[in-house]
């Protein structure tokens, strides 16, 4: 049996990635990545030139079982996402659970994760929190929302640039203009920023000035 590794790599800046990360990334016999385009840029700037296969979201409930065949013969694979830990938000969690079935090996490095330093710059409670990952677009987005409008904990979402100032509104709407929000863009990166405030003050900036780049949005509980 071969070993499955789960490798962090940087949500933005390259210095974030670990030596543990980069000694198993050039050590590993195949690198699956989500996007070879954009981890190929990862692995030329530290010389790592071991092979890549893509695993994504699209594909990879038919490469699961190739990959299990491949970890059975003896080979050791990592497992790396465009960002940050693959499986949060990101493909990871069949090919995980599919090795544990068949009682291969899975380690999973520690690292960079988007919504880690995006909780703890908020301000907000931390002690207790919920992810929340992305809302559901249409479907099921209404009956969410309000079950999370009675959620105690501090909630933590990923959104797009392109659907915040839509998503800040629906907090408005179902949790109050009052509840307090924080957004954090492009984390780690030269145009990093957190925008702290109430719900409809966050609505009002974004609405004014239209965001850009990867955004974690943290909303207080219900008091």
């Amino acid at each position: 049996m071969g070993k499955l590794f789960i490798v962090p790599t940087p949500i933005g800046n390259l210095k974030d990635i670990t030596l543990r990360a980069i000694e198993v990334l050039k050590e590993a016999d195949l690198i699956l990545a989500e996007d070879t385009r954009t981890s190929g840029k990862l692995l030329k700037h530290f010389e790592i030139n071991t092979p890549m296969q893509s695993h994504h979201m699209h594909n990879e409930h038919k490469t699961v079982g190739n990959v299990i065949e491949k970890l059975k013969s003896g080979m050791t694979i990592a497992l790396i996402s465009d960002a940050g830990t693959p499986a949060i938000s990101d493909p990871g969690f069949l090919l995980v659970r599919a090795c544990i079935v068949e009682k291969i090996k899975v380690e999973c490095l520690p690292g960079a994760t988007a919504f880690v330093p995006a909780l703890v710059n908020s301000g907000l409670p931390n002690d207790k929190f919920v992810f929340e990952g992305f809302l559901p677009v249409k479907k099921g987005r209404q009956t969410r929302l309000k079950l999370l409008a009675e959620e105690s904990r501090t909630m933590v979402f990923y959104e797009s640039p392109h659907k915040l100032v839509k998503t800040l509104g629906h907090f408005c709407e179902y949790f109050g203009e009052q509840r307090l929000v924080s957004v954090s863009r492009e984390l780690t990166k030269l145009y990093e920023e957190t925008v702290r405030g109430t719900a409809k003050e966050v609505l009002d900036h974004y609405t004014n000035k239209p965001p850009k780049g990867e955004i974690v949005v943290i909303v207080e509980g219900k008091k």
